[in-house]
């Protein structure tokens, strides 16, 4: 059973219970604080690895999940998404700064979110769009903050029915508001955060013609110092430039691999930007002739946590 299709089960179910079901349809679950997002499980400070706290001790484990919410019976349930759950999930805001609901219809007509799994309100009358996430192209959480929406991948979660946020005195509670619709599939989410939030391109250590290993270490430094939300558009965009200047796949990945994960992305969508970076550049037929000089070439943009 998906995760889409479990929501809908859990309708007038205890927290307890919620969370058990979801365990029992191999959906990973943790507690969080009753009331609020943040996690009740904190990490071991002094060997985070033992016990890393948060979504990363989320869990099928029935006997687990029980024992957590004896303890606590009115915690929250937090699932972790991307990969390790199967779906991603988009987060459209609606709050007195802005309606993220303007900003996700310009994306759903221009065809970048054409299904979704299901969709859950949120505490803050938005919604959470569920999407199946896809097992072989892990993708990293965003935010998009000008936009009012967020993406949910790797390295995120949700809050799912039938917890309860408490603003003030109000309590808001996460429902299950609308099936799978539409043509579902994994978004892009980097086409999607470039949709939502365009960024101008690098404009750092531009290489052309045969690359010295000087340049290429620079590229690699550059790289390395990339911060969340900018690490895989630099990767994509460092690849790119040392595929044109003549590199090898497999020279490229002994020079940007390393630094693509001191940047913090993991080995495997390290290499899978590298490869998609070497693809489009080598795809490409050449733009330039005799005379005319060089055209500029247009490589594809790539970019790229508790919800509302």
């Amino acid at each position: 059973m998906s995760v889409a299709s479990v929501l809908a089960s859990l309708n007038g179910l205890s927290l307890p219970h919620a969370a058990a079901r979801l365990a029992a349809a191999e959906v990973p679950v943790f507690p969080c604080v009753p009331g609020a997002k943040n996690p009740l499980l904190k990490p071991d400070e002094e060997n985070p690895k033992s016990r890393p706290g948060g979504f990363r001790m989320a869990t099928t484990n029935a006997r687990q999940v029980a024992a957590w919410w004896r303890r606590w019976p009115s915690a929250n349930i937090g699932v972790p998404t991307g990969t390790t759950s199967g779906v991603d999930v988009v987060d459209v805001d609606r709050k007195p700064g802005g309606d993220g609901f303007v900003a996700f219809e310009r994306a759903r007509r221009a065809g970048l979110l054409p299904g979704w799994l299901g969709v859950v309100r949120s505490a803050s009358g938005g919604a959470h769009f569920y999407l199946p996430a896809d097992p072989d192209r892990p993708q990293r959480s965003w935010q998009a903050a000008k936009a009012h929406v967020d993406f949910r991948g790797d390295g995120g979660y949700i809050i799912v029915p039938p917890s309860v946020i408490v603003v003030g005195e109000h309590r808001k509670g996460y429902e299950l508001i609308a099936p799978a619709t539409g043509k579902i599939a994994p978004v892009d989410a980097a086409a999607l955060r470039d949709f939502l939030d365009p960024r101008p391109e690098p404009a750092v250590h531009r290489v052309s013609g045969p690359i010295r290993s000087g340049d290429a270490q620079r590229l690699a430094a550059w790289v390395a110092m990339r911060a969340e939300g900018e690490r895989n558009r630099g990767l994509f965009w460092a690849s790119c430039r040392l595929a044109e200047a003549g590199l090898s796949l497999p020279e490229m990945v002994d020079v940007l691999a390393p630094a693509g994960e001191r940047a913090g992305l993991p080995p495997r969508e390290v290499e899978t930007t590298i490869r998609s970076a070497y693809r489009s550049v080598h795809v490409q037929p050449a733009v330039s002739t005799a005379g005319q000089g060089d055209a500029s070439r247009r490589v594809p943009r790539l970019a790229g946590q508790v919800l509302s």
